[in-house]
């Protein structure tokens, strides 16, 4: 009976996040071929900007399945933290093509706001009711797939899709009532500054997480007082705190005992320092170094 609860609890739900993740990649890949086909075909550069993003997010989809998967192999001799950090890597991959071709988008759609050439409204039309249909049932199965930050992330991005599409559907109507070519151009450049914006957001917090920045959702000098509040702790030093990839947090510490503390006590201290910490400030994991020295004889490096 143990068996099978920890079969579903264990096994069944990573299946289930994988399948959705899967079924979110091969809507968005099977899209994001349309599009470009439909931007060649109603010659639109507002259509090609969202395809330019549903390919990122294809991409990002598509490190989101395969990384869910390695992260199920946990620690090894060779990665002792895991395989979290392999999701940060992924999204700033993706960024980094999301950027790159906003700026080629832009570099497009600029000239042509300008000099605006005829588009083909009606399939601007079809294809935008189509990429909304695509993209909100996307963001349901991902809305079904996990909440780590690559998740959300990705979740996120193809919310984003869904409202550029919007615009797209709203500014294609427009131009079919009213002789406005301008406007294919202004779409464009509107989602792709869009994209950029959020695109080099998510990059700079990848980047942070990376250099390993403390976690915003923590301060030092306020774990280093939760700490010395236990009465047996005369000093937290050498503090370090990070995170592997946006939720996942890691505390190590010094702690300066109370030279009188018997050296059995040590070990009900440090579980109750770890719980208090846990509970407090949300840290996964944590390791304490525990120092005993007379008062002449403390360390001065702080």
């Amino acid at each position: 009976m143990s068996q099978n609860s920890n079969k579903e609890g264990g096994n069944e739900v990573p299946e289930v996040l994988n399948r959705n993740i899967a079924i979110a990649f091969f809507l968005n890949l099977g899209f994001t071929l349309v599009e470009f086909v439909g931007a060649f075909w109603t010659n639109s550069i507002a259509i090609q900007s969202d395809a330019l993003h549903d390919a990122g997010d294809t991409l990002a989809l598509g490190l989101a399945w395969y990384l869910q998967g390695l992260s199920r192999k946990g620690r090894s001799t060779t990665y002792t933290f895991g395989y979290k950090r392999f999701n940060i890597l992924g999204a700033l991959i993706t960024g980094t093509i999301l950027a790159t071709g906003s700026v080629v988008i832009l570099s497009e759609a600029i000239p042509r706001l300008f000099a605006p050439e005829e588009v083909e409204v009606e399939g601007m039309i079809g294809i935008a009711v189509l990429g909304l249909l695509v993209n909100s049932l996307a963001v349901w199965r991902m809305k079904k797939a996990g909440t780590s930050l690559n998740e959300t992330m990705i979740t996120w991005h193809l919310i984003e899709d869904v409202l550029g599409w919007v615009v797209v559907l709203l500014g294609s109507v427009l131009m079919y009532f009213f002789h406005i070519p301008w406007m294919d151009a202004a779409l464009s450049i509107l989602i792709t500054l869009y994209i950029l914006f959020n695109v080099l957001k998510n990059l700079l917090r990848g980047f942070k997480i990376m250099l390993e920045r403390v976690p915003e959702h923590l301060e030092v000098k306020k774990l280093k007082l939760a700490m010395e509040k236990i009465p047996e702790v005369k000093e937290a030093h050498d503090i370090h705190v990070w995170t592997l990839d946006g939720e996942y947090s890691l505390l190590s510490a010094h702690i300066q005992a109370d030279p009188e503390i018997r050296l059995e006590e040590i070990g009900r201290i440090r579980s109750q320092l770890e719980r208090s910490l846990k509970e407090e400030f949300k840290l996964d994991h944590i390791t304490l170094q525990f120092e005993i020295y007379p008062d002449d004889q403390a360390p001065e490096d702080i």
